[in-house]
């Protein structure tokens, strides 16, 4: 992932007339990047909360002034994902990390249905959320959840 980030950081410095394009991302390969990653993942399912304000903010004209990274203080409220499904209670502060590649930035909507994969850091749990997307789903379908929560039991991750 941060291959592709970093090749597409170095495409967007080549000139203004390019346009962000993303690989489109599914729950089965999240679950799977996350997993063959080596961190720790906790899987929610639940409403996240925070300050939409301090969404970063890009001005075309100044867009290296724009931090690649801004964390905003969160709230996750749902269940979290065990081997039995979405049935663990979770009622967390976290990070929402929202980072930018010139002009585009990841976003997120408060009030809103998610499913999450969290980081796990020794400060508290973190959600990346990238321009691409990945690890942020915004009112998931029962077939994104049924998806994720048979990868987790070692399923198949495919429909």
């Amino acid at each position: 992932m941060k291959r592709i980030l970093l090749s597409f950081a170095l495409s967007v410095a080549a000139g203004p007339a390019l346009s962000l394009s993303c690989m489109p991302v599914d729950v089965a390969s999240s679950y799977q990047e996350a997993d063959a990653s080596g961190k720790s993942y906790v899987i929610v399912h639940g409403k996240l909360e925070f300050d939409e304000g301090k969404l970063p903010k890009v001005d075309i004209a100044r867009q290296d002034q724009t931090p690649p990274e801004t964390d905003i203080p969160a709230r996750l409220s749902g269940k979290s994902l065990t081997k039995s499904g979405f049935s663990a209670a979770f009622d967390q502060p976290i990070t929402l990390r929202v980072s930018c590649l010139g002009p585009w930035c990841g976003g997120a909507a408060t009030d809103t249905d998610y499913l999450s994969f969290l980081e796990r850091t020794e400060t508290g749990f973190v959600l990346q959320v990238t321009p691409c997307g990945g690890f942020d789903f915004s009112e998931p379908t029962r077939a994104m959840v049924d998806t994720v929560t048979r990868c987790h039991q070692g399923k198949s991750c495919r429909n």
